[in-house]
């Protein structure tokens, strides 16, 4: 059974930084490209960045501006969201995502909720 467990969400000031993880299991992780996607409240489903299946490739959100990091550690079947400079509009639900085909991904967006798995997500907050 395929699972996506985030961790790393929480209350933050403006300007501060957090590290999100997303632990997975259940299928051969390094085969993977992995995305982060979040939701604001009151606002639809938003791509923030994807990653290649061995690191080679990483594209952000032109919202992001820099200010974000995607990595991963096939080793611990593990993706990370580094967060810098953060603001009040980053607020919201931060989700890990994997598509369902092997070594190909997409760049600039992120699969359906039927083309891929999802995580519970976690709540990020971010005060003025």
């Amino acid at each position: 059974e395929v699972q996506l467990v985030e961790s790393g969400g929480g209350l933050v000031q403006s300007g501060g930084s957090l590290r999100l993880s997303c632990v997975a299991s259940g299928f051969t992780f390094s085969r993977y490209w992995m995305y982060w996607v979040r939701q604001a409240p009151g606002k639809g489903l938003e791509w923030v960045s994807s990653i290649s299946y061995n690191s080679d490739s990483e594209y952000y959100a032109k919202s992001i501006e820099g200010r974000f990091t995607v990595s991963r550690d096939n080793a611990k079947n593990t993706v990370y969201l580094q967060m810098n400079s953060l603001s009040p509009d980053d607020t919201g639900v931060y989700t890990c995502v994997r598509g369902n085909r092997e070594w190909a991904g997409y760049p600039f967006k992120f699969p359906s909720r039927a083309d891929g798995f999802w995580g519970q997500g976690t709540q990020v907050t971010v005060s003025s």
